[in-house]
Formats: structure tokens, C-alpha cells, sequence
């Protein structure tokens, strides 16, 4: 495949996921009805990039902005059109992978319990793990943007630098994996109206969480364990594969996942099938 994708290849499956835009979220604010995801948003601005990195494609008329992230599954369904996900669903995301040791140990988990999930990736994680990469869309689980280079302050950086992060991730993953994302996961879940705009022109929805064991702080398997069987259905689960040792995160999840399943919890992935 060329390492440059085109812009119909690249961009357009993510773009008809899109059904309606988000506004601002406090962060104690309650999930609220679907008119009051609308809101107008100017277009964002576009810069040379210092480093070249493709250009999506125009948005369709009347695809949205999106300027707030999904925080739970009724969320998600508000403006990702599709069937109503189960009453017992939660979403089980990964971060910051593909790792060459930590990635296959989630999934033999996730396989042994038949459990899709969604993993975050990170474009710049993806070399020299590209068959790393490519075993996750293999094994039926759903892929996200999690940027370039995964920077703590994408939220204060110039639109040109976000967007040269939310592209070339996008285009590293569909070039590796075949699958483009239609879900962004920002570092950190910061956002900011740039954040917002590139990840809309690219197609896709950022997507955050409501129930975070911080298991990259490595607080211990126990504290883990306990944050993730606190999960009620409509969740959106954070773990990492990346990043670090992630011992106690698989630790953890051979324990949570059997568990909240013998609850009647059913594990959803987020993302659109190819």
C-alpha cells in the first residue's frame, strides 16, 4: 500500500459516523438529552504543519463539529447513529499501545473471555510494532486515534500541531491495520476547540471515559481490581497496554472481566466495522 493513503481512503468511513455535535462538558455535569449536543462551531484553522501530514477531505454539508467528548455509552449512541446497545453493556478501552509484550497479554485475556474491546493507539507506538498492530483488528477489536506522539499539552497547542498529530496517527493506523478510526481518544482527555475541529475533520468523535482506575499510576492490582468492579452498565472502561509495565492492569482485568460478565455485564467495542 502507498504510505500516502488517499483522502477518500483515509477519511471518509470515519465521516458517516458522525450524527450530531457535543457541547461543552463540566466535569460533574449529567448526561443530557440529544438536542443539547448541538451547537455551531467555527471551522478550524488550518496551518502549514511543520512536518507534512495529510489533509482530510471536507467535511459532507451538514456533518457537525463536535466540541465535546463522550463520557458513557448513552452518549456515544446519541451521536454515533446505530442499534441501541444492550441495557447491560459497558466498553472496555486500552490506551497507549500497541506494546510488543503488554498488547498480546491483553488480548489472550480479552480472547479467553470473548471480550471485544476498543484500543487507543498510539501512532508513533505502532513502529516496529506494526504486526502488534495488525493482530488486534485480526482478533475482531476496534482501533482509535490516540495521536502522533501522545503530548500531555495537546489542549494548548496551535490547531497546525493538533492536526498534525490527529493525521498522522490516522494515517499510520489505516496504512497499518486497513481500519480508519472513527474514535479519538485525546491524552490525558484534554480538549480544546482545535482538538475538537481536527478530530471532526477527520471523521471522527472524541471519546473519553467514566470510570478510570488510573492503572497507569501502577497503584497496585487490588486498587484496580476494585475502581473497574465498581462498573455499572452504560460505562466507558480506561485501562492501558502501553506505557509502561502493565502487570497489575492484566492482573487485574483476568479478575474484573469474569466477574462483572457473571453480574450479566456484556462488554461492547466502539468504532465502525470495516
Amino acid at each position: 500500500m502507498p504510505t500516502h493513503v488517499t483522502r477518500r481512503r483515509l477519511f471518509g468511513a470515519g465521516l458517516a459516523a458522525v450524527g450530531a455535535a457535543l457541547v461543552a462538558r463540566e466535569p460533574t455535569a449529567q448526561p443530557a438529552d440529544a438536542q443539547t449536543f448541538l451547537a455551531d462551531a467555527p471551522p478550524p484553522l488550518l496551518l502549514p504543519p511543520p512536518h507534512p501530514a495529510p489533509s482530510p477531505s471536507p467535511a459532507e454539508p451538514g456533518t457537525p463539529t463536535l466540541n465535546r467528548p463522550v463520557f458513557t455509552l448513552k452518549e456515544y449512541r446519541q451521536v454515533v447513529p446505530g442499534p441501541a446497545f444492550p441495557d447491560n453493556a459497558v466498553a472496555l478501552t486500552i490506551d497507549d499501545g500497541p506494546h510488543g509484550g503488554w498488547t498480546p497479554q491483553v488480548l489472550h485475556i480479552l480472547e479467553k473471555y470473548h471480550v471485544q474491546a476498543t484500543f487507543c493507539m498510539i501512532g508513533n507506538q505502532i513502529l516496529g510494532q506494526e504486526a502488534v498492530a495488525r493482530s488486534v483488528v485480526a482478533a475482531g477489536h476496534q482501533v482509535a486515534n490516540h495521536t502522533w506522539s501522545h503530548p500531555a499539552t495537546l489542549a494548548q497547542m496551535p490547531a497546525d500541531k493538533v492536526e498534525q498529530e490527529v493525521y498522522r496517527a490516522q494515517e499510520k493506523i489505516h496504512e497499518t491495520t486497513g481500519r480508519t478510526p472513527a474514535v479519538f481518544r485525546s491524552p490525558g482527555g484534554a480538549v480544546s476547540p482545535a482538538v475538537f475541529a481536527a478530530a471532526a475533520k477527520a471523521g471522527m468523535i472524541p471519546v473519553n471515559w467514566d470510570r478510570d482506575p488510573k492503572d497507569w499510576t501502577k497503584p497496585g492490582t487490588p486498587s484496580i481490581t476494585s475502581h473497574l468492579l465498581a462498573a455499572r452498565p452504560g460505562d466507558i472502561l480506561l485501562c492501558h497496554d502501553g506505557g509502561g509495565d502493565r502487570s497489575q492492569t492484566c492482573a487485574a482485568l483476568r479478575t474484573v472481566i469474569p466477574a462483572l460478565q457473571s453480574r450479566g455485564l456484556q462488554f461492547v467495542a466502539l468504532g465502525v466495522q470495516p
